[in-house]
This record gives structure tokens, sequence and C-alpha cells, in this order.
């Protein structure tokens, strides 16, 4: 397939507009219009980047090859399935789904037609988070802090899998071993759901990962650390810098008052191409549509990380503690 893809872009909301304001500017898509329930903002966003406005999905889906599909997580299930039992690509945003089982019935029909089903998990696409796949090896600690203040949009899913899901996919993807166990606790502020949240996964081989979340934090805070033989690594995912620091020698010196321990070591930066993930994002959907490249995620791989997800929340939700 080379000529245009035709893509029709679901949801016109906050992270929908991204996605219009990506994709309208990408040669490789004809964009064959917009689509939300709300017509107010339907015709506001369609009127904005002179797109043509459809209040009926299927009407549209009649039109295009492929799905843009950015609407609230307890949609998404019912109109990806739509989407892929009339023949279309699938683009969704993350996570895929609300529960394990529809997430697999997603699968399952995309691999059955030959189907491209791509989940928006924005920062695979993230230049830093590529580089860090090239300079990680065998870690045994990471540490993940992913801190927001709170946003009253995001009303239909906690933490977990409004945040917290971003850097399970991530870590999943740096440790090349089966996850042995999880443990997580979190609490509601809010909202009915929880509000922030702090998970622990074992791996086999050793590898232990601390990850925490919240949407209550007065601050943003994206940052990941990596220990691994001879390396410690941080990165910060708002600048997209990476820092590589190496131990290269320590000693004990003598003087007439004290002893002191001296620690020499230096720092390396790698440097990040820096790009507009979304956009990349949509690059791939794109590409792997057109058969120029394969998933950089297989469907097994997407079905763990909403699993490992799901674990940790069932574990928050069973000890869920109601501040204030």
């Amino acid at each position: 397939m080379t000529e245009k893809v035709k893509l029709g872009l679901v949801g016109t909301g906050h992270m929908g507009q991204y996605h219009v304001n990506v994709a309208v500017g990408m040669e490789p898509y004809e964009i064959v219009g917009i689509c939300d329930a709300n017509a107010e903002q339907l015709q506001t966003v369609a009127e904005r980047f002179d797109l043509k406005a459809y209040s009926d999905f299927e009407v549209m889906l009649a039109e295009v090859d492929a799905v843009a599909i950015a609407v609230p997580t307890v949609l998404h299930f019912e109109i990806a399935r739509k989407a892929l039992e009339a023949g279309k690509h699938v683009l969704v945003e993350k996570p895929i789904t609300t529960s394990v089982a529809q997430a697999e019935e997603l699968v399952h029909i995309a691999e059955s037609k030959q189907l491209v089903l791509q989940v928006g998990h924005i920062e695979r696409f993230n230049g830093a988070v590529l580089e860090l796949g090239k300079v990680v090896s065998e870690p045994y600690l990471i540490e993940s802090r992913r801190l927001a203040p709170f946003n009253k949009r995001i009303s239909d899913v906690g933490v977990v899998l409004d945040l917290m899901i971003h850097d399970i996919d991530i870590i999943l993807n740096l440790v090349s071993k089966p996850v042995k166990s999880v443990h997580a606790r979190g609490s509601s502020v809010f909202s009915k759901h929880e509000d922030y949240a702090a998970a622990t996964i074992h791996f086999e081989g050793g590898c232990v990962a601390n990850i925490v979340a919240s949407r209550v934090t007065q601050t943003k805070i994206r940052r990941l650390s990596i220990s691994q033989k001879n390396a410690f690594i941080l990165q910060d995912f708002a600048t997209q810098d990476i820092e590589i620091h190496r131990q290269a020698s320590s000693a004990y010196l003598m003087t007439r008052e004290e002893l002191k321990y001296k620690q020499e070591s230096f720092i390396e930066h790698v440097a990040v191409h820096r790009d507009n993930p979304l956009r990349q994002e949509h690059q791939h959907f794109v590409d792997t549509i057109r058969g120029k490249c394969s998933s950089i995620v297989s469907p097994q791989e997407e079905l763990r990380t909403l699993k490992i997800a799901s674990d940790i929340l069932q574990d928050v939700q069973k000890n869920l503690i109601v501040v204030g």
C-alpha cells in the first residue's frame, strides 16, 4: 500500500485535538474527517482545522482505511471493535481497554483480519526512551516517579491506567525477564478512583522495579532511574535528557586529622534526537499499515502491559485508602 491512508479521527477532546493537530500536517494521511458525540465541540474543532464533521461514527467508518481513537477509556472497546470488524486499522489511545478480556478480543479480531492495532503509548516514541533501550543492560533496580497535579478531565480511570501504565510499559520492555510478582498500594483523594499509587514489580533474575504515580502532586515530575552493573542511568522525560553515571575509582585517604573516603566518577550525557513523539507514533502507524515496518510492540506485548497494570490495580483496589 503506497497511496495515502484515509484516516478518520474519533474524539475531539483534550487528547483528541493533539491527534488532529498532528495528523492534518502529515503527508501520508488523507484526513476524511472527525467524529465526536459532543456536537458543539465537534463543530468548533472542524472549523478550526477545516475538516468534515461526522456526528455518526459508522457513516465516517465506511469512508476510511483507518481510525485514530481518543475518547474516554470506557468507550475504547466498543469503538475499536466496530472499526476492526469493519476491516479498518486502529490506533487507540492507551490503555487499550479497561479489561484484559476486552483487549484480548480486540487483538484476536485484528490478527484474524490482518489489521494493524496500535496502542497509543506515546512514551515509546520519546527520543530518550528509544535511546534508553540502547544503554540499559541487565538492570537490577529501576525506580520511576510520574507525578502531576489533579486534572478533572480524567474521571473514568484512576492513576494506574492514566499515568502509571506508561512506566509499566517502558519497564517491561527494558527488562527481558518474566514478572514474578507485583505488590501495590494506593489512595483516593479527589476522585472515586485511586489518585496516587506505589507498586513494586519483581522479575525473575532478581530485578526490582519501584513505580510511583500521582495525579495529586502540586508539580509535574517524570523521571526514571536505573541501576545496573557499572552504571547508574537517569532519565528526565520532560527534557528528554539521559545521564549515565559511572564510577571511575575510589580510595581511602589517610590524613593527620581523619580518614576520608574519596570517590571519582564521571557522567556521560547521551545525545537524544528530539522530535514530536505523537507525530512519530502516527508515522509508525502509517508505516505499519503500508507494510514498511513491523509493529515495534507485538500484540502479546500490548496485552502484557495491560495485564500487569490490571494486577497492580487489583492490588490497589483491595486496600484502597480514602484520604480526607
